[in-house]
């Protein structure tokens, strides 16, 4: 039975073979080491920066960057690994701070009177908050947006992993992103009832990037890591930046526990949360005007 299934799952794979080419007219600039394609919204105002979490892109702000690009000039780059930017290891938390750092480089961003605010959604915490703590001066705000930051090992040490396989994994993973039932079911569920289904071209936004060459490896890669994160004491010597900090969580948000929102809130020195009522883990395509209303918020502070 065991071979059946081996020889199956080989010729599955050798059938699906095929990778899907990336979007055309995508922009790109070189951040850090990394070939980093990015989205601009917006061309006048103070600079926000939008930085996606684990298995998400600058796509994903689609519904927030427009609110947002009324009053500010609004980036969002796809953190190597993810997205349509190069693949390029280690995928931790310093090489996605160095690629973020290597972004505000590439737009110019940073300087005494550009600074911009960063808005790190989940995982992206981490890497806004790495960022932050290497180059202080160099940022006018921070907002965790869904996340914590913390380094927990989420990921690495699951023990489901050891059995994701040659050849096994990759026909599961292929067979997941063929089913547009899966990634509307898993969207619905992080996103929650006032998200708008996804229709064939929200399915392929979200399905594509992990089709097109080198995702697969890079993707194994990343679940050996594990999620990145901050060491907690590493992460609390945010209470020392001057620049204004944010903490803001859906209500309903499962991915975490209740405390979560107040704990980080503390832990990095910014005021009471802001939670987001009945909303899930993607607040930002759920709740874009009250996401849009709490970064406005943050970079008036930051003015």
């Amino acid at each position: 039975m065991l071979l059946v299934v081996t020889l199956a799952s080989f010729g599955y794979n050798a059938l699906t073979a095929g990778r899907a080419a990336p979007p055309q007219g995508m922009s790109y600039v070189r951040a850090g080491d990394v070939m980093t394609r990015y989205r601009t919204w917006g061309n006048a105002g103070s600079p926000v920066v939008l930085v996606h979490g684990a298995f998400e892109s600058a796509d994903t702000w689609s519904r927030l960057a427009p609110l947002l690009a009324r009053d500010h000039r609004v980036y969002a780059l796809d953190l190597t690994g993810y997205g349509y930017s190069a693949r390029r290891g280690p995928y931790t938390t310093g090489h996605f701070a160095q690629q973020l750092l290597g972004f505000l480089d590439a737009m110019h961003l940073g300087g005494t009177r550009d600074r911009p605010v960063l808005v790190a959604h989940s995982s992206g915490a981490a890497s806004a908050a790495e960022a932050t703590l290497r180059a202080p001066d160099r940022i006018g705000g921070l907002m965790f947006l869904d996340g914590d930051a913390l380094a927990t090992g989420a990921g690495s040490r699951s023990p489901a992993r050891h059995l994701m396989i040659p050849p096994y994994r990759i026909s599961l993973l292929r067979l997941a992103l063929r089913s547009d039932w899966i990634i509307r079911s898993v969207f619905s569920q992080q996103c929650g009832p006032s998200c708008p289904r996804l229709d064939r071209a929200g399915v392929d936004l979200w399905r594509r990037p992990f089709q097109t060459p080198g995702a697969e490896s890079a993707l194994w890669d990343m679940v050996e890591t594990g999620v990145p994160g901050v060491a907690p004491d590493r992460l609390a010597r945010l209470r020392e930046v001057g620049a204004p900090k944010a903490v803001v969580f859906g209500a309903s948000d499962d991915v975490f526990s209740q405390d979560t929102p107040a704990q980080t809130a503390a832990r990095i020195g910014a005021p009471s949360p802001t939670l987001i009522p009945a909303a899930r883990h993607l607040t930002m395509v759920s709740d874009p005007a009250a996401v849009a209303a709490a970064v406005e918020a943050l970079a008036a502070r930051a003015r």
